[in-house]
């Protein structure tokens, strides 16, 4: 909805506050604003290198990690169209992708398993645990209750704008769904085959 729309602008800067103080730590790379800084005229290949130089990276380490982003994104010969004839769906993996390996320091994601179908989201969310392993802070927003206790280690249940609840992801979506009436499947990852499933306790 609007109000987790509405923090993570903030958070990203490109919101200011009515009132009250954000600080930040370190450089943001936000997800939620898919595509700001992407020309559309232009190919997802040369949005790379475009997307990599608005992060502060230098043209060489642009040039290393372009052959992964485009394998990691699967949109094989497409990347080299203009992004103004992709799909919701191609965009989302070109700017997830572009975004996942710029070695943000802090990530903002809006609803991360609902972008793309469900190899991709697979393939996302991996990479961000990775991320989250390698020191990146990620900040997301999300309603889907496996999403948040599969990835997080820290949870916050706002209501209107008023903290609910913080602490352990499990304790808090739990009271959450209880104090809804609704429960949602576990996410469960098969480690051999790669399987994402959905499970209803």
């Amino acid at each position: 909805g609007p109000v987790k729309s509405t923090i993570l602008r903030a958070l990203a800067g490109s919101l200011r506050p009515a009132s009250g103080r954000i600080t930040v730590h370190g450089r943001v790379t936000p997800l939620p604003s898919l595509g700001v800084g992407f020309n559309f005229q232009l190919s997802g290949h040369e949005n790379i290198k475009l997307g990599g130089l608005l992060a502060g990276m230098e043209l060489s380490e642009i040039r290393e990690r372009t052959p992964e982003i485009i394998e990691f994104s699967g949109l094989g010969d497409a990347i080299n169209r203009p992004i103004r004839t992709y799909s919701n769906g191609m965009f989302t993996r070109l700017a997830c992708s572009v975004a996942a390996f710029l070695d943000p320091e802090i990530m903002l994601i809006d609803e991360l398993l609902a972008a793309g179908d469900v190899e991709f989201r697979f393939r996302s969310s991996d990479k961000i645990r990775k991320l989250m392993e390698d020191d990146t802070t990620v900040v997301f927003v999300s309603h889907t209750h496996g999403e948040i206790k599969w990835l997080s280690d820290r949870c916050l249940w706002l209501e209107d704008g008023v903290v609910i609840q913080e602490g352990d992801p499990t304790t808090v979506v739990g009271a959450y769904a209880d104090h809804h009436g609704v429960h949602q499947p576990e996410i469960e990852l098969e480690e051999e085959t790669g399987a994402l499933s959905f499970v209803w306790r």
